[in-house]
């Protein structure tokens, strides 16, 4: 098993997943769109593990069956040494192909055993590269779902100033306004009126009042005039007398 064969089907899992937002039921919820796709992406990543699992017995399989066939090589080996001290030729033929079998074999198992190995390695780290997506999945979904909550809350702020203007309440306000406005207008066209009424009565008063001053004090003045025209004639008389 390839790493790259891994790192498709990861890609594919995730294309697959995306597709799960192709459609409406994202508008009407987006939370529940993520859950489903992380939930789904759980349940592949614990099949992953299952087969990770699978790989890693087969590898410690035949790294033991490796360990028993060299084993069984030094053994034959052994067996075979004592066959020609004892010029059992017979035996030693069996052993000797014994020998070659086990041989093959062990070769076989080495290089099973090197797939194994790396398939095992590549695994484990598309185990990690899954687990990791998962969780970058998780902070995309709570990010998105913040953003979408505070775009909704600005949009219905908007919402709400761009018809307040319509609400009966504020245009029953206006309507208030307008008539106290219009009361307090009229109330200073009353005050304005009655000022000018009165200043024209006191204007007219003054001037009459200006008048009666004036004409007293002709009349004192004609009053001096003829006390003293008085006092001059009498006092030309007393001096006729005189003479």
């Amino acid at each position: 098993m390839a790493e790259g064969g891994f790192f498709s089907r990861i890609s594919n899992l995730w294309s697959g997943f995306l597709s799960l937002f192709i459609g409406n039921i994202e508008k009407e919820n987006p939370e529940a769109v993520y859950e489903a796709a992380i939930q789904a992406r759980k349940k592949k990543y614990d099949e992953l593990k299952k087969a990770v699992s699978g790989i890693i017995v087969l590898r410690n399989k035949l790294s033991k069956e490796l360990d028993e066939k060299t084993s069984e090589l030094n053994e034959l080996d052994g067996q075979i040494r004592v066959a020609v001290e004892q010029d059992e030729d017979e035996v030693a033929l069996v052993l000797l192909q014994r020998k070659e079998d086990a041989e093959k074999r062990v070769a076989s198992i080495e290089g099973e055993l090197e797939q194994a190995r790396t398939d095992a390695e590549a695994a484990k780290a598309s185990i990690v590269t899954f687990q990791a997506e998962i969780e970058k999945l998780q902070r995309e979904k709570a990010a998105t779902l913040a953003r979408l909550e505070t775009a909704e809350a600005r949009i219905k702020i908007q919402e709400t100033l761009d018809g307040m203007s319509l609400d009966a309440d504020i245009q029953a306000l206006d309507n208030v306004r307008d008539h106290v406005a219009r009361k307090q207008a009229e109330a200073d066209v009353n005050s304005e009126l009655g000022d000018a009424e009165i200043g024209s009565k006191l204007k007219k008063i003054q001037a009459q009042a200006g008048t009666a001053t004036a004409r007293n004090k002709l009349e004192a003045l004609k009053r001096a005039r003829d006390s003293e025209r008085s006092q001059q004639a009498g006092a030309a008389q007393a001096v006729k007398k005189q003479i």
